[in-house]
């Protein structure tokens, strides 16, 4: 007997991707260019050094390692940054204008990535009658995927093929979803809570993996 497809979908608010993202907007930082804005921080601090392309560069090598750090490993050997405790880490040699960039920005980030983290979580136990998660999918969570790979397969009268996929709910200031990995995506807090809009959005998303 043929082993059974089998499809992998994990959900967060990871907080280094949260961190990566309030740095982003903190520093003035535009790419990638379809990401809208965060939801209750400031855009771009007073005291943020001016964007430079080599900046920007190594904003989107150390934004590439956090969404997807299997696919984008680090050539040189890692060191944490102070001030982030172990949820930033930048390459040893070649991202030092982002390691002095961020380091004002450190006790910000943290506080408005660990409330939004939070806040997910408790939506998340809320959701599943107060049961732990651990980022994994379950209860009401899981059926919003289940369900969107049931109509998939429906409409194109095929079991759907084995897949991974990463899903970040995230507090943006704009409604949608985004692909900001190879196999990862961020959708907006308020999308994913539309069980009927996030079913719609969600839909493609599975087309393209399935």
């Amino acid at each position: 007997m043929a082993d059974k497809p089998q499809w992998l979908i994990r959900e967060d608010a990871s907080v280094p991707v949260l961190v990566a993202l309030a740095l982003r907007q903190s520093l003035g930082i535009r790419v990638p260019d379809d990401l809208p804005s965060l939801r209750d921080l400031p855009v771009r601090a007073p005291d943020a050094v001016e964007v430079t392309p080599a900046l920007e560069k190594q904003w989107r090598e150390y934004w590439d390692m956090t969404i997807e750090p299997r696919a984008h490993p680090s050539e040189v050997p890692l060191e944490l940054i102070d001030g982030f405790d172990t949820l930033v880490a930048l390459p040893a040699s070649g991202a030092e204008e982002l390691a002095a960039a961020i380091a004002p920005q450190a006790a910000s980030a943290l506080h408005f990535a660990r409330g939004a983290h939070d806040r997910y979580v408790a939506s998340i136990r809320s959701s599943m009658g107060n049961r732990s998660t651990g980022g994994s999918i379950g209860g009401e969570a899981y059926r919003a995927y289940a369900s969107a790979i049931a109509e998939f397969e429906r409409d194109v009268g095929r079991r759907a093929h084995s897949f991974e996929l990463n899903v970040q709910v995230l507090p943006f200031s704009q409604r949608g979803i985004w692909w900001v990995g190879a196999l990862t995506v961020a959708v907006t807090d308020g999308l994913r809570r539309d069980v009927v809009s996030f079913d719609a959005a969600i839909r493609p998303i599975i087309a393209e993996l399935a």
